[in-house]
């Protein structure tokens, strides 16, 4: 069995680990704590397997954190970030454990967040229930964030108002995932008072 002779800073929480006197390899440090790697300490098979799977996880988890830090994501989103990004289903079962854990996964709050990020960019809910759907979220969380953003009819009275009635609003409205009566209100001319 091969044993560790120096631990030496490599810079930005990594460490240089020698084996045998000879430099075998530089990890994350807290693979490094966490499988007990010291000087003069034996790196046998299970403090190897140990470090193996702390080297796979905070590889996973780096992956994971550095989308999240761009935008939220969906469960599924993140899972296929891990998979384009190299990593192996057990360290992405691992990372999604732990971040789910910590509640930066949640596709609960995602839901909600993505579906008033839409409906504000004037989207029905047919477009909303769409674009969750892709993303794997699932059907509870989607009802959820529906029932909790603004009614639709409310959103396609606004464009209304803001776009005018008529044929052009109608196509928008259809275009952008609103049910039958919204389209319809908005294909109405408008009513004058004493018609």
């Amino acid at each position: 069995m091969a044993r560790v002779t120096a631990l030496s800073a490599a810079g930005r929480a990594r460490v240089r680990v020698e084996l045998d006197g000879e430099r075998w390899r530089t990890l994350p440090a807290e693979a490094v704590v966490i499988a007990g790697l010291a000087e003069g300490v034996e790196l046998d098979r299970p403090r190897a397997r140990i470090l193996a799977r702390e080297v796979r996880r905070l590889r996973a988890i780096g992956v994971a954190t550095r989308a999240l830090s761009r935008r939220a994501h969906s469960e599924r989103d993140l899972r296929d970030k891990l998979r384009r990004g190299g990593v192996a289903p057990a360290g992405e079962e691992e990372a999604i454990g732990t971040l789910r854990r910590a509640g930066l996964v949640d596709d609960e709050r995602f839901a909600l967040a993505r579906a008033e990020a839409l409906a504000e960019r004037g989207h029905g809910d047919a477009a909303v229930r769409f674009d969750l759907e892709q993303r794997d979220v699932p059907p509870e969380a989607i009802e959820a964030a529906l029932a909790a953003i603004e009614p639709e009819r409310e959103r396609a009275a606004a464009i209304v108002a803001r776009r005018g009635a008529g044929q052009a609003t109608a196509r928008f409205l259809m275009r952008r995932g609103f049910d039958d009566d919204a389209v319809a209100l908005a294909a109405a001319p408008p009513v004058a008072p004493g018609d």
